[in-house]
């Protein structure tokens, strides 16, 4: 078969299967597709870039039998793509639930970018000498802790004094669970501590710190020495330096990132233990304690790590495709990058050169920024989501071979992963047919630029078709700030031509510098135009007037 072949990657909502969208089952039983053809590239990380997958990979036809398991995202877009050009279409899939921009991008273009040149090293590190690497990272995590300048010591040390923490339940399990909350619960960083005894024959044997599945990341000391970190781990096992354990207490103490559900050590209480040379092993049975860190505290992530590490998603899933000639290039994640928000832009940018530089030196990007998810801010708030939505954008407009699709109004405020994915696909192919086929399909409004003129603010969109409209009443979601973002207000504000809105600056304190339109996770936004496709979310400068 001749056709076209995009790639489709990304984290959750590009592995978000069809058989979880909406109308599965219509969907699946409706898939007689002999023209389209789908490839998912197994999940695999490697520290080091492959020429070949590490498990078999193969084309399926789409059918009943094989749809329900691909990407929904892709498989959406390449149904709707293909209805409109006739001809057969391919799609590869690689996606992993979880995983950082950064796991996607090979280590020349971040070490270009200025990006995680200390993580790069120790990977680099890591592939000769494990075990120099892991104490590397474990100084590294350390002096991260000394520069929050967090008073009462270092909690990892036996001679802290813990007794202010809270008894977690003797099972454990995800600590979200332990007060009857949700699953999604509490997320960022949290310090787990216990003891264990030992007699002397035991502490002169070699032994391995054992601490059953842990959900994401954690970073572990026994009696106050470092002995590493895993990621993602079904089973954390550290292996204890000689003489580190003594006969009597020992203090066993790991504190666990994680950045959504199920969080903590979720494995059997009988995972947990120290285990001995000869076989034998010491359960950590004695209560743990804990104690929650402060959420904007989120801690440097393994490098090595299999979603959240430097390169290795890279290494592991998109260098084995080799110099293939893809169409374009579909991107949809950044829920993982939103501790990181300030470094997204450069990154994505970086990533999609990257690519390039192995795909097509021109091949087209379509991002698809991040839905609605969270509260209804009620009053002007900062929003991780909404910094992230204005990277996506701002590295979109940059990028002459880059676009991106707006999907602010059909996300899940209650799910990070939305199952209206039809909507998706569909506006994946429109701006596919726009960049890729040179069609002149809608966008939805997307800003040009704000000016004022005395105490006016025009705020002027582009991309308009036929005119601008605003659902129930005037447009929302308006904000005027000035230079800090607690200065932020909302604004009323009217469409006054076909392409701009109106705003009376008067009903802002000072002088206002910028417009923040749809800002926070999941804002009410009410403008559109005659496609019926909603304006996109964005931060601009107000200018002065010519």
């Amino acid at each position: 078969m001749i056709g076209d072949v995009f790639l489709c990657a990304g984290q959750s909502n590009m592995q978000f299967p069809v058989e979880s969208a909406d109308n599965a089952r219509e969907e699946i039983a409706d898939a007689d597709h002999p023209d389209l053809r789908a490839l998912t590239i197994p999940m695999h990380a490697s520290p080091s870039p492959l020429t070949r997958f590490a498990d078999p990979v193969n084309w399926q036809v789409v059918s009943p039998e094989t749809v329900g398991a691909l990407s929904a995202s892709c498989y959406f877009f390449v149904r709707d793509l293909a209805n409109h050009t006739h001809a057969p279409v391919g799609m590869v899939i690689a996606a992993w639930g979880g995983s950082r921009l950064r796991a996607w991008t090979g280590e020349p273009a971040l070490r270009a970018a200025d990006q995680y040149g200390h993580a790069l090293d120790l990977l680099d590190q890591y592939r000769s000498d494990a075990q120099a690497a892991e104490r590397g990272w474990d100084a590294t995590w350390e002096a991260w802790w000394h520069g929050l300048g967090i008073p009462g010591g270092e909690p990892w040390q036996p001679s802290y004094d813990a007794s202010t923490w809270k008894v977690a339940p003797k099972a454990l399990g995800p600590w979200a669970l332990w007060t009857g909350s949700s699953p999604d619960g509490f997320v960022g960083q949290m310090w787990l501590r216990t003891e264990v005894t030992l007699t002397a024959a035991q502490a002169k044997q070699a032994a391995t710190l054992d601490l059953g599945a842990v959900n994401e990341e954690d970073e572990s000391w026994v009696n106050g020495n470092g002995v590493g970190g895993t990621s993602g781990a079904r089973d954390a096992r550290h292996v204890i330096p000689d003489g580190v354990l003594h006969a009597g207490i020992n203090t066993i103490v790991t504190n666990i990132f994680c950045s959504w559900r199920y969080c903590g050590l979720n494995g059997p209480p009988e995972t947990r233990a120290i285990r001995f040379a000869d076989g034998s092993s010491v359960p950590l049975s004695q209560p743990w304690r804990y104690a929650e860190m402060p959420a904007q505290d989120i801690a440097p992530q393994l490098p090595w790590g299999p979603a959240h590490g430097v390169s290795v998603i890279r290494n592991g899933m998109i260098s084995p495709i080799g110099g293939y000639a893809f169409k374009a290039a579909l991107w949809y994640q950044g829920e993982s990058d939103i501790h990181y928000a300030p470094h997204y832009q450069a990154g994505l940018t970086a990533m999609m050169a990257d690519w390039r530089r192995s795909f097509d030196a021109s091949l087209p990007f379509v991002i698809v920024q991040l839905p609605d998810f969270g509260p209804r801010p009620t009053h002007p708030t900062n929003s991780a989501f909404a910094d992230i939505r204005e990277a996506q954008r701002r590295a979109a407009i940059a990028d002459p071979k880059a676009d991106y699709i707006v999907t602010i109004d059909i996300g899940d405020p209650d799910s990070i992963h939305p199952t209206h994915k039809q909507a998706v696909g569909a506006r994946l192919a429109s701006a596919v047919r726009r960049l890729a086929f040179g069609e002149p399909t809608a966008t939805g409004p997307r800003p040009a630029g704000a000016t004022r003129d005395g105490n006016a603010i025009e705020m002027r969109f582009a991309d308009v078709a036929d005119r601008l409209l605003s659902y129930s009443g005037s447009p929302t979601a308006f904000e005027l700030c000035g230079a800090s973002d607690a200065s932020c207000r909302f604004v009323d504000a009217h469409i006054s031509s076909s392409d701009t809105v109106t705003i009376d600056a008067t009903q802002f304190t000072g002088r206002a510098t910028r417009i923040r339109y749809c800002w926070g996770d999941s804002p009410i936004c009410t403008v559109t135009d005659g496609s019926k496709l909603p304006a996109s979310p964005f931060e601009v400068p107000i200018r002065p007037g010519g």
